[in-house]
C-alpha cells in the first residue's frame, strides 16, 4: 500500500494500492477502470468481463444448494396444492417489507389465500411475537413462512407449532447456537452446515431464491391443475425491483449474485412495473433508478413508517394495484420521512452537545442518552456521531426506567463483542450485533456502569493505537481529469454499494475559488480551478462545522491549492449533465 496522506483535515489517513502495470497505455478512463479493479484484487480478464456484465443467467445458482431448500419448497407447495391459507411474517425495515412483498405477490398471483404480518418496532420488536403468532393461528392459517427473521425465534416457533402451524424459516441473520428445529425447514445461508457460499444475500435474496425453488416445484405439480395458467403468467424477474431495493437498503455486499440481482433489478425499477414504487418515485422527484435512488430516496421513505409507527403503509404501497391508494400511501410515507428528519435533527442537537463533552473529557467512545428520544432514529444518529468524531458511538433513549439504544463503530473496535460481553456481565439485559453496529437494552440504574464499561472496553481494544481512520483510495489524478468523460468511464463499475463502493478519488492541484453554505445549513458547495485552467464544482454534505468546512468557508483560504478526497458524480440539472465532485475530505501542503 502507498500512503498518500498521513493525516488529513478530517483526521484520516489516505492510502492507495501500488499501481498495476498493464503495458501500453490506451484510453485514460479505461486504463483507470482496470487499475481500480486490479487494486480491488481483480486482475484476470475473464473475471473482469464477468464483473462488468453481471447477468442473472451467469450468477444464478441452483436454489437447492441452500440447506433445507428442498424441504421448504415441498412444504409450501403442499400448502398451495391443498388450497391452504399461508401466512408470511416479515420485519419492519426495507429488507423485511420487500421480502414480505415478493412472497405475498407471488402467492396471491396464484390465487393462494395469503395473509401477512410485519411487527411494530416499539410495540413488538424484531422477530416473531407470540401474540401475533396466536392471531395467525386463530385466522385459520395452515403454514407460517418467515422472511428476514425467524432464525433466533426458538420459543416462538415452538409455540407456533404447538398451535398447529407448519413453519418454514427463511432468513439471513447469524443464527444462535440453538436453531429453531421445531420448524420443518430452516433456509439460511449463514447456517454452519450450509455450504452454498451465499452468506452475503439479504433476506429478500433468500426469499427470492425460495420462490425460484417453489416455482420449479409447482411447475411440475400444477401441470394438470386449473392454476397452471396462473403460474405461466408469473415472471419472477418482475420482482427483482423489490429484491434490488431490499439488498441495497440492507447494505449487503454487491458481489456475486447480489451484483446481478441489483443490476437487473434496477432496470426493472426503471421500467416502473411496480405501481407503488412508481408513484413513490414520482412523489420523491426521482426520475431514474439507481443505487442512490434505492438507498437514499426510496429506502428512507419506506423505512420511515417502521421507524415512527408501523411498517404497514410501506408494505401496503408495495402490494397495491390501486392508483389512488398508491398515491395516498406514497404521500403519507413522504410526510413520515419529513417528520423523521425533523425528529432526528432535534435529537441530534442534544446528542451533539453530549458528544462534545465526551470529547472534551478525552473519551475514546461516545455514549449519549436522552429522556424520551424517539427510538426509531437512534441508529442513524449513532452513525452521524461516529462519522463526525471518529469514535465508536452509542445513542440511547431513556423511557420509564429502561434504556434502549443503538451503536455504530469504527475500524479496529468490535462493538458487537463489547455488547455481548456487557450482556454476559449482566450490565445490559438484551443486546447483539456485529463489529460495526449493535443494539442494546439496560435498566436506567445501570447507565453509568454501561458508560464506563463501554469506555474501558474500547480503550482496551484500541490499546496504544489512536483512532485514525484509513481511507483506501482507488486512484489519484490531476483535478483537470474530473470530467463527464471520466464519469461515464467509471459508470461501468456500477452498481455501487457495500462490497463494491464508488471509486474513491483524490484530485490534486485543486485551487479553491469559493465555497458557500447550502441546503439546511449543514452542507456546502463550491468551485475549484485546476492546473489546466478548467473548473470543477463540488458539494460537501454535512461538512459545515467540521475542520474541512471551516477551512473552505474561510475567505483567507481562497486560491489555496489542495488535494480533495471524494467521488465523482453525474449532476443532471434541466437536462444538462456536468461532473460534480462529492467532497469528503481535503489535505493541504502535501
Amino acid at each position: 500500500m502507498k500512503k498518500l496522506v498521513d493525516k488529513s483535515m478530517m483526521g484520516q489517513s489516505w492510502v492507495m494500492m501500488d499501481g498495476i502495470d498493464f503495458g501500453a497505455k490506451t484510453d485514460f478512463g479505461e486504463d483507470l477502470v482496470r487499475n481500480i479493479l486490479a487494486g480491488r484484487g481483480m486482475c484476470a480478464r475473464d473475471e473482469i468481463e464477468r464483473f462488468l456484465s453481471p447477468t442473472i443467467r451467469e450468477y444464478m445458482p441452483d436454489p437447492y444448494v441452500l440447506r433445507d431448500m428442498d424441504v421448504a419448497s415441498h412444504v409450501i407447495a403442499d400448502a398451495v396444492m391443498a388450497h391452504k391459507k399461508i401466512a408470511v411474517y416479515g420485519d419492519y425495515d426495507v429488507d423485511g417489507i420487500t421480502s414480505t412483498a415478493v412472497f405475498v405477490k407471488y402467492l396471491r398471483a396464484l390465487g393462494v389465500d395469503t395473509i401477512w404480518h410485519v411487527p411494530t418496532r416499539e410495540g413488538e420488536g424484531y422477530g416473531l411475537n407470540i401474540a401475533a403468532v396466536d392471531e395467525i393461528a386463530d385466522s385459520g392459517a395452515d403454514i407460517l413462512v418467515t422472511v428476514d427473521c425467524g432464525i433466533s425465534c426458538v420459543h416462538e416457533i415452538e409455540h407456533a407449532v404447538a398451535r398447529g402451524l407448519r413453519v418454514v424459516v427463511t432468513d439471513h441473520h447469524s443464527p444462535d447456537e440453538i436453531l429453531p428445529v421445531a420448524a420443518e425447514a430452516i433456509v439460511n445461508p449463514k447456517r454452519a452446515d450450509d455450504t452454498s457460499g451465499l452468506n452475503y444475500l439479504a433476506g429478500v435474496g433468500v426469499a427470492f431464491l425460495t420462490l425460484v425453488a417453489l416455482n420449479r416445484e409447482l411447475r411440475d405439480r400444477l401441470k394438470n391443475d386449473a392454476r397452471h395458467e396462473l403460474l405461466s403468467k408469473i415472471n419472477l424477474m418482475d420482482y427483482l425491483d423489490l429484491v434490488a431495493l431490499g439488498t441495497v437498503c440492507d447494505t449487503m455486499p454487491l458481489v456475486g449474485l447480489n451484483r446481478a440481482l441489483v443490476a437487473t433489478g434496477l432496470k426493472v425499477l426503471d421500467a416502473r412495473k411496480n405501481l407503488g414504487l412508481r408513484v413513490l418515485m414520482d412523489v420523491a422527484g426521482a426520475r431514474h433508478a439507481s443505487v442512490y435512488v434505492a438507498g437514499f430516496v426510496l429506502g428512507p421513505r419506506l423505512n420511515a413508517a417502521g421507524r415512527l409507527d408501523s411498517a404497514t403503509p410501506a408494505l401496503e404501497l408495495l402490494l397495491t394495484d390501486n392508483p389512488l391508494v398508491a398515491r395516498a400511501l406514497a404521500e403519507k410515507l413522504d410526510q413520515m420521512n419529513r417528520d423523521r428528519i425533523d425528529i432526528q435533527n432535534a435529537i441530534m442537537l442534544g446528542a451533539t452537545e453530549q458528544a462534545e463533552q465526551c470529547c472534551k473529557n478525552g473519551k475514546h467512545s461516545l455514549f449519549v442518552c436522552g429522556d424520551n428520544w424517539h427510538g426509531g432514529v437512534m441508529g442513524i444518529i449513532a452513525g452521524r456521531l461516529k462519522d463526525r468524531y471518529n469514535r465508536p458511538s452509542c445513542v440511547a433513549t431513556r423511557i420509564d426506567g429502561v434504556i434502549n439504544g443503538s451503536g455504530r463503530s469504527v475500524a479496529n473496535v468490535d462493538l458487537g463483542r463489547i455488547i455481548h460481553d456487557a450482556l454476559a456481565r449482566g450490565i445490559v439485559t438484551e443486546g447483539g450485533g456485529h463489529a460495526a453496529a449493535a443494539g442494546f437494552s439496560l435498566m436506567a440504574d445501570k447507565e453509568n456502569e454501561f458508560r464506563e464499561f463501554l469506555e474501558k472496553s474500547v480503550s482496551q481494544q484500541l490499546g496504544d493505537n489512536p483512532i485514525t481512520p484509513e481511507v483506501v483510495v482507488d486512484a489519484e489524478l490531476d483535478a483537470s481529469g474530473a470530467t463527464m468523460n471520466l464519469v461515464q468511464k467509471l459508470s461501468v463499475l456500477a452498481p455501487f454499494g457495500q462490497g463494491n463502493p464508488e471509486p474513491e478519488l483524490v484530485l490534486n492541484g485543486a485551487k479553491l475559488q469559493y465555497a458557500t453554505v447550502m441546503g439546511n445549513g449543514a452542507h456546502l458547495r463550491g468551485v475549484v480551478r485546476t492546473s489546466m485552467g478548467t473548473t470543477v464544482n463540488f458539494v460537501g454534505f454535512n461538512l459545515v462545522g467540521t475542520p474541512v468546512g471551516d477551512f473552505l468557508l474561510d475567505d483567507a483560504n481562497i486560491n489555496t491549492t489542495m488535494s480533495m478526497l471524494g467521488r465523482l458524480k453525474d449532476n443532471e440539472y434541466n437536462g444538462r449533465h456536468t461532473a460534480q465532485f462529492m467532497l469528503a475530505d481535503i489535505a493541504v501542503g502535501i
